[in-house]
């Protein structure tokens, strides 16, 4: 027997026309690409949205065509992710910070037939103009008195907007249908597409909404720092409108001084970004010796936060909530934040280990770990395996790439993360590492997260990693790779002293060696990758 209730298609254009009508005095506020600050309402925004969606309709553009941004946080990109995806098209956010031969690679695979982008990128395009499709139609995203000379026949964003009607009868589309196209940052091999569909990104939406109800509210003023060009910016631009929360965009500046210049100005309640982000505007707290003005929470992803990271922030009174996933999940997967019951009954340093996990389960998202012949292993705080996982709004295969769909998925249709982790009794997750970061020693594992988390506390150390170098006898041992925090350097006797509180003898790296700053990943995080390729000749002192 079913049930007798209307089927409404989930649209991602009606989130928007809900926060227009419910939300109206909420506003997006955007440093601009050209200097100023650009601020309106939900409601000013869906009437522009209805103004973009005539002009993309009169280049041609239908469902199903993929349309690129280049572009920072700002109120014009997000008139693109609602824009396209309510005429059917699908919004491909393309990260600017990919090598050229990756941003080749996935225009083309994509098939994009427009590329919009920030004044900030003319130059990175001219430079691959002549390996970009001929066809390809390109839209500057500024207006008349801002664009620049160049050989390139760039359309005027705001022309083509000027003129076009507020209001756009928009096409009830299948649900199913696709609506955004992210790919990978591909430290191995080509990056790859997570194709996003309608459904999948409303009930995202609702999933954020209900695991961070205390953060995202009426009245709370959100600073999304992770980029809309990666991965939805963790779909902040799509719950922002169903709750009220206003967003407040940086642009392209995310140093720690003007982050914390808009955030004193603009009152931010909540900011989200990658650890790497939190560093620099930590420093420049310290510089003022206080929080900027209304600051109360921060929501960390994209890699772990060292503990003494967010001990920093809590002293403070602002609120840390780890958040993980992945861009095939869209992104988030687990949140952070504690019950009532334990901010009222732990201790602080209780808190603090709860925090430093990845958190539990968002609704609608399913986690297992598994051995190394794919059995399941019980939550129980010990067992420990690679994190598959499985949900609504994860992928269910790689866009146009059968090869890597398949390598993907178990035969139970589980995706198969890389991480792995363990899971306690409480459903709290804890990533150990990424599968290729671990090291193992003479047969035994050691998590590179451990030791960085641990060292990360030291006052001499202003950001570190570790990394596997090969060894005769025992395969593989660790080498720390730390970023002084001033002219004082970090000794391995200090080192060893921090870390054998917490881990074993055998766990400590064989040697501490300095670098100005470690390389990071398109996405923010440390590249591993990169690291590991920088220092393949290094000789351990044992091996010397």
């Amino acid at each position: 027997m079913l049930g007798q209730m209307m089927h409404r298609p989930l649209s991602i254009i009606e989130i928007l026309r809900y926060g227009a009508e419910t939300h109206k005095t909420s506003e997006i506020v955007s440093v601009r690409t050209e200097g100023d600050i650009h601020r309106y309402t939900y409601r000013e925004a869906y009437q522009r949205v209805a103004q973009v969606a005539h002009a993309l309709e009169k280049l041609g553009l239908k469902v199903g065509d993929r349309i690129a941004t280049l572009a920072w946080n700002g109120y014009r990109h997000f008139e693109l992710y609602y824009a396209i995806a309510g005429i059917g098209g699908v919004c491909h956010t393309i990260n600017p910070r990919l090598s050229a031969e990756q941003m080749i690679y996935i225009i083309q695979h994509a098939e994009d037939k427009v590329l919009c982008l920030d004044l900030t990128f003319v130059p990175l395009v001219e430079a691959l103009a002549e390996h970009l499709p001929a066809n390809m139609t390109y839209i500057l995203m500024t207006d008349r008195a801002n664009m620049p000379e160049s050989k390139f026949n760039f359309l005027c964003y705001e022309e083509l907007v000027e003129g076009e009607l507020g209001e756009f009868d928009w096409v009830e589309l299948p649900e199913d249908t696709a609506s955004g196209l992210c790919y990978t940052s591909g430290t191995t091999g080509n990056p790859k597409g997570a194709l996003y569909s309608h459904r999948s990104t409303v009930l995202h939406a609702y999933t954020v909404a209900i695991s961070l109800g205390n953060v995202l509210k009426d009245g709370a003023r959100v600073l999304p720092v992770v980029p809309l060009f990666h991965v939805n910016a963790w779909g902040l631009p799509y719950t922002a409108p169903l709750t009220g929360g206003s967003l407040i965009f940086p642009g392209g500046a995310l140093d720690g001084k003007s982050l914390y210049d808009l955030m004193d100005r603009e009152k931010v309640t909540s900011a989200w970004g990658v650890p790497t982000v939190w560093l620099g505007l930590q420093n420049e707290i310290a510089l003022r010796g206080k929080n900027p003005g209304g600051f109360s929470s921060v929501i960390v992803g994209g890699s772990a936060a060292p503990r003494s990271m967010i001990e920093s922030f809590e002293v403070s009174g602002v609120t840390v909530c780890h958040a993980w996933g992945m861009t095939e999940m869209s992104p988030i997967g687990t949140q952070g934040l504690l019950s009532s019951q334990d901010e009222e009954l732990l201790s602080q340093d209780e808190k603090l280990d709860m925090k430093a996990l990845q958190g539990r389960r968002a609704f609608g998202v399913d986690l297992k770990i598994v051995d190394a012949d794919g059995n399941a292993l019980p939550h129980d705080g010990e067992a420990v395996g690679e994190l598959y996982v499985r949900g609504n709004t994860v992928i269910s295969g790689y866009y146009n790439n059968e090869e890597a769909s398949v390598a993907a998925m178990d035969n139970e249709g589980w995706f198969g993360t890389g991480d792995v982790a363990f899971i306690d009794a409480d459903g709290f997750l804890s990533i150990q590492d990424r599968a290729k970061d671990l090291i193992k020693s003479g047969g035994e594992w050691i998590s590179s997260i451990d030791l960085e988390n641990i060292v990360m506390a030291h006052p001499d150390v202003a950001n570190c990693a570790v990394i596997s170098v090969p060894h005769p006898k025992w395969d593989e041992r660790p080498l720390l790779v730390v970023v002084p925090n001033g002219d004082k350097r970090v000794s391995k006797a200090e080192v060893d002293e921090m870390l054998l509180k917490q881990v074993a003898k055998w766990q400590l790296p064989d040697a501490v060696t300095f670098v100005d700053e470690l390389p990071l990943t398109a996405t923010g995080k440390v590249s591993k990758l990169i690291l590991r390729k920088s220092f393949k000749d290094y000789k351990l002192p044992d091996m010397k």
